[in-house]
């Protein structure tokens, strides 16, 4: 009998996240609602997103596609969804079929998915699909997206060689024990500036996707639009097994 006690606290954290979004936006001269909290709800069971849903939020997000299209379908069609994190081009279509309520993806790291998206958001006539550029701004091997160097050269395929998609903004995913939190988000902001030079667009219309649950308050402060949290809200990540993307 365990569940509900468990359930409750996800409702609580999820508040207790949002008070913290609320401050840290107002130390940056921001309204709350100029930031968006994805939950973060992968390894978690629908019942659990459920329960957050009903306590009013309704920015949902995943990073696996095959738990995804299995979750979604049994929530509802109200939510926001997002795409975290790598995406293989084998499994957008399934993705995007089984998803007709994915808003964004976060994100996209090279011309041959933005491609791939393009065409398969074509091809189903669903509205243009919001996509971030994934930068890796921590520099390490392991971590998908393109290079800072090469950030605006994909936006700009994405802005002007991809009608199907909306070039959203940026996103980037830091070190793991979060040393290097300040710098990556530096990076990811002079990404922006130098992206919206050059695609003749407006700040405030190029979003950071930046913080997670041990530095989302960090973020915020430097210009975050759009924080991933996870852990903080539903709990340490359950891995019965490894999971494929």
């Amino acid at each position: 009998m365990a569940a509900p006690a468990v359930e409750g606290v996800a409702v609580t954290a999820l508040r207790s996240v949002m008070h913290r979004v609320r401050q840290a936006a107002e130390i940056s001269g921001r309204r709350s609602d100029q930031v968006r909290v994805v939950a973060v709800s992968k390894t978690k069971p629908v019942s659990l997103i459920r329960q957050v849903y009903d306590a009013g939020h309704r920015c949902f997000g995943e990073n696996y596609v095959q738990e995804f299209v299995e979750k979604a379908p049994q929530l509802p069609e109200d939510i926001e969804w997002h795409f975290i994190g790598h995406l293989q081009s084998n499994k957008v279509k399934s993705l995007l079929a089984a998803v007709p309520n994915l808003a964004m993806v976060e994100g996209v790291d090279n011309e041959k998915l933005a491609n791939h998206l393009d065409r398969v958001v074509s091809s189903i006539g669903r509205k243009p699909l919001k996509v971030l550029v994934q930068v890796n701004t921590s520099g390490e091997a392991s971590k998908s997206g393109v290079e800072p160097s090469g950030c605006v050269e994909l936006a700009k395929h994405v802005q002007l060689g991809c009608p199907n998609l909306k070039f959203s903004g940026l996103m980037t995913i830091g070190m793991a024990n979060y040393t290097s939190t300040p710098e990556n988000f530096r990076t990811l902001l002079n990404c922006r500036i130098e992206t919206c030079k050059v695609l003749g667009i407006a700040e405030e219309q190029c979003e950071l996707s930046m913080g997670m649950s041990g530095d989302f308050e960090q973020a915020i402060e430097m210009g975050s639009t759009n924080v991933r949290i996870g852990s903080t809200i539903f709990g340490p990540r359950e891995y019965p097994k490894k999971q494929p993307n």
